[in-house]
């Protein structure tokens, strides 16, 4: 007996109870007029994911119930539908993340999350307490269990729902994305799931909620593990999987894996628009370089947003390239995007003028540079006051890591949007971009980069070539190595040394940042918590 199975692959937005419930309602109305018997929705499609410190207020959870009562007696319509609403809950004075199933307006019973992820993004523990009895429910003589998430990355509640009678498992999921991901969690299924003999279907949120990006690439595995059916990347989507009795039927071949700067990529984009457009601003102001980054940040933005809600700013001091005047000005033209050039010339000369005595003395240093940096930071800031704008931020990782930016100048801003991207990945995203459209100029690909804040400058004139950096980087950051491990690998100690000071003592830069958009598997920000005040040495 064939039974139907429809993921249901939402953007919701937190704490938009009206418009997740319309979104799950509308997949609901699509997938029974084209036959399904079941919907999967994502963790907490109704309040959206992760709602953070919402879940301490007592109005977030009532308010949650009455939309939940709402969406149980529209779900009505759909006779015979059975819908796994996801939804927070309080029971006994306890709280809980929570999966009902809905059939004929109706809740037949309720699973509630039994694995708490308190580490990472995660910090689950604070808000809800632990579930640990199965649900599991038939539909057409095949029975049908309830994971939530992070309950399959455990064997136990797998088991336990194997031991309740389950044959599928229905797995809702707010995983967020980072580089090889999806790889993981197939290879977390197949240890937790597929070896107990339980198929799966398992339905990931998409979109971006502040820093996170939740890429959806939910999928359908059968009892051996092989993958029968597969949604897209960062895209939302709805797909029918047809079950023979317990098995999956696969109707087509998964599609090709993306390449990671191609999947990094399109998380960019989500990140982006949804950033934008969710929290209401009419577009995007950045301050164009001519560099590497800013290009990289401009591309990403106009296929987020579209070249009308992008504009560019281009801020030259005395020491501005030429070339960046004229590489600023053709991928513009390429890209169609609104350009103004505004010089700081006036306002560098202000400011030396007023700091002259001052300085009287001593010669130029770092804090001539930092001016030029604060005084286009404080442009761009005006412009975004002015027209409501947000300014979308151009630093990246490597930078970040060692400090190598101006508070209050090249990091004032509302969204970093390549704050989580390696300088060696820069590079990587730009030439994936290129493939599609060659929209960035091959000179600013092939110049050595350069902050162009006094005459000839270079970053390499202050930092290690970039492939150290962001080498010692991933290991002691990301991997959590020790400069052992670090010095085993092939690099040199003082540039160990160097690179680990660097990060440890701009930890206060950091943390005065804004947001930006997560894509390893260890971010600055929530990922990485280290004191400022420490005499902590490796």
């Amino acid at each position: 007996m064939t039974v139907q199975v429809a993921i249901a692959q939402l953007n919701s937005i937190v704490g938009d109870f009206a418009g997740n419930a319309d979104k799950i309602q509308e997949a609901c109305r699509l997938a029974h007029a084209a036959g399904a018997d079941i919907v999967v929705t994502p963790e907490l499609s109704l309040v959206g994911y992760p709602p953070e410190d919402l879940l301490l207020r007592p109005s977030f959870y009532a308010k949650s119930a009455a939309a939940f009562a709402a969406l149980t007696n529209s779900l009505a319509l759909f006779t015979g539908l059975h819908v796994v609403v996801c939804h927070p809950l309080i029971r006994d004075g306890e709280c809980f993340n929570a999966a009902s199933v809905v059939r004929d307006g109706v809740v037949l019973g309720t699973y509630c999350k039994s694995v708490l992820p308190n580490d990472a993004v995660f910090d689950e523990k604070r808000y809800f307490s632990t579930g640990s009895a199965p649900l599991v429910f038939t539909v057409k003589e095949v029975c049908f269990g309830i994971n939530i998430c992070e309950d399959t990355w455990y064997p136990e509640p797998p088991a336990r729902a194997r031991a309740a009678g389950a044959q599928v498992l229905l797995v809702p999921n707010g995983s967020p994305f980072h580089m090889k991901k999806q790889h993981l969690r197939y290879e977390v299924m197949l240890e937790n799931v597929s070896s107990q003999g339980l198929a799966l279907v398992y339905a990931n949120l998409v979109g971006g909620q502040d820093e996170l990006i939740f890429d959806g690439n939910s999928f359908v595995l059968d009892a051996q593990g092989s993958v029968c059916a597969q949604l897209p990347h960062c895209a939302e989507d709805m797909q029918l999987i047809a079950f023979d009795g317990a098995r999956p039927i696969a109707a087509m071949p998964p599609a090709p894996a993306l390449s990671i700067e191609a999947q990094v990529y399109q998380a960019l984009v989500l990140g982006v628009r949804d950033y934008v457009r969710k929290n209401g601003f009419p577009g995007v102001v950045i301050g164009l370089s001519g560099g590497v980054d800013s290009a990289l940040t401009l591309a990403i933005a106009v296929d987020a947003l579209g070249a009308a809600q992008v504009r560019t700013v281009m801020m030259p001091s005395p020491y501005t390239a030429e070339i960046s005047w004229v590489d600023s000005r053709e991928m513009v033209r390429r890209i169609g995007v609104r350009y103004d050039e505004i010089s700081i010339n006036d306002c560098f000369a202000a400011f030396r003028g007023t700091l002259a005595e001052e300085f009287k003395g001593l010669k130029e240093d770092a804090t001539e540079e930092n001016i030029q940096a604060r005084i286009r930071g404080t442009i761009l800031m005006a412009l975004s006051n002015k027209h409501g704008t947000i300014v979308l931020t151009t630093g990246n990782k490597s930078e970040m890591a060692v400090g190598y930016c101006t508070l209050y100048g090249d990091m004032a801003g509302g969204f970093a949007v390549i704050k989580d991207i390696a300088k060696t990945l820069v590079y990587r995203l730009c030439t994936y971009r290129n493939s599609l459209s060659e929209v960035i100029p091959e000179r600013i690909l092939t110049r050595p980069p350069s902050a162009e804040l006094r005459p000839g400058q270079t970053d390499q004139d202050s930092l290690p070539p970039y492939e150290v950096l962001d080498g010692i980087m991933q290991m002691y950051m990301e991997e959590n190595q020790s400069i052992a491990d670090i010095l085993e690998a092939g690099y040199r100690k003082e540039d160990a040394e160097r690179i680990l000071h660097l990060i440890k003592i701009n930890e206060y830069k950091r943390r005065q940042a804004p947001i930006g958009i997560r894509i390893t598997h260890r971010a600055f920000g929530r990922d990485w918590r280290y004191p400022i005040t420490s005499k902590f040495r490796e």
